[in-house]
């Protein structure tokens, strides 16, 4: 059995549902003192995040992951109990095996490797896991990235282990991703009976206009490397739940997922402006939680896609799709950072799994990228 392997296994088989970590970053940072490395804990709130570092000077290549995993649903639906990891078929199967115990595995091991064959690398290598990436993520990456840079400690090169790849591993390398905005609305009518519309104000009706429109605009036509934004609702809810009443109040939930060619004060500006034409009487609370970044180029771009090229034989595509991942918080610091990871077509999904082949793959990558950066 490979290393990669037995500890993502053993990172499985800790149950570490969102914000609980369950041990698993004190697994890898005994790992990681054992070859040089000082571990860090900076806790906040009920998370827990650890900062491993290695070496000194410039670059600082950190990997980036979380520890933390979505619920299971119901057990029934799994194939083998979710947090006792099997491998089944050439499969790792568990809760966690793609996002990202496998990926953190396999980059613990490379860091382990590569700092055990090159003890006089240049540059520094960290390592940064939180438990809070698949929670509200306040009180962690975020509160870490802030406490680095209080004192003074800067990253050059973040590569985040989520999982990038699409049907096979390594065909695709996020060099990018769009901001989050997210809306929830409350369009205040007046309750009544059907019978008597005259003597009430229905919210539904009211709103119906609006949301047509909202869903047909087109807010920016995107660019080379991103998607138009992309408005969705993913909540209406009105009614007493009776056929005879008219409600009082629609409540709404919707979210944009922008490119850098708009903000989400102009997007908040044209939605604001877009209810207020249709007279809407409303309340409107708004969440941003993360703009777009991107990295277009450079030493870490370069490194990645010759590591995978050389392993798989094929370059990366590189994409900016999918959701939002801790890369924001390091991105606005100037850093450099890109995201490759193993297939995602099950993760938070049951009988998540991931290529034992692949877990083995992917650290001789990240090994690679480390040796690229890091070896004059």
């Amino acid at each position: 059995m490979s290393e990669t392997l037995e500890l993502a296994q053993a990172l499985i088989h800790r149950p570490s549902v969102t914000p609980a970590d369950a041990g698993c970053q004190h697994l890898i940072a005994e790992r990681l003192e054992a070859v040089g490395f000082t571990a860090e804990w900076l806790p906040f709130g009920e998370v827990t995040n650890l900062w491993a570092h290695r070496g000194h000077g410039r670059p600082l290549l950190c990997f980036l992951g979380h520890t933390d995993v979505v619920p299971t649903g119901p057990e029934s639906a799994w194939a083998h109990p979710p947090f006792q990891p099997v491998v089944a078929d050439g499969q790792l199967y568990g809760r966690g095996a793609a996002d990202m115990k496998g990926s953190v595995a396999a980059f613990t091991v490379a860091a382990e490797r590569f700092a055990a064959d090159h003890p006089e690398h240049r540059g520094a290598i960290a390592v940064l896991l939180t438990s809070d990436e698949e929670g509200p993520a306040r009180d962690g990456t975020r509160r870490v990235v802030e406490a680095l840079g209080e004192r003074g400690e800067a990253i050059d090169y973040c590569l985040v282990g989520e999982p990038t790849s699409r049907e096979r591993l390594g065909d695709a390398l996020r060099v990018g991703r769009r901001g989050s905005l997210s809306g929830r609305l409350t369009i205040h009518g007046e309750q009544g009976h059907v019978a008597y519309p005259q003597r009430a104000v229905n919210p539904i009706h009211r709103f119906a206009p609006a949301l047509a429109e909202l869903a047909e605009t087109e807010w920016d036509a995107g660019d080379d490397y991103f998607p138009p934004t992309s408005l969705q609702f993913s909540n209406i809810q009105a009614g007493t739940g009776a056929d005879n009443v008219i409600p009082g109040a629609l409540e709404a939930v919707f979210n944009l997922r922008y490119s850098p060619a708009v903000d989400a004060e102009q997007l908040q500006a044209r939605i604001e402006a877009i209810l207020d034409r249709h007279g809407l009487e409303r309340t409107l609370e708004w969440r941003h939680s993360g703009e777009p970044f991107g990295t277009y180029g450079g030493a870490l771009v370069e490194a990645v896609e010759a590591a995978v090229a050389a392993r798989t034989g094929a370059a990366p595509a590189r994409s900016t799709a999918g959701g939002t991942s801790d890369g924001r918080f390091v991105a606005p610091t100037g850093a450099q950072v890109v995201e490759l990871g193993p297939l995602n077509a099950t993760i938070h999904k049951a009988n998540e799994h991931v290529a034992v082949a692949d877990l083995e793959a992917l650290e001789a990558i990240y090994y690679d990228i480390l040796r690229r950066l890091l070896l004059a």
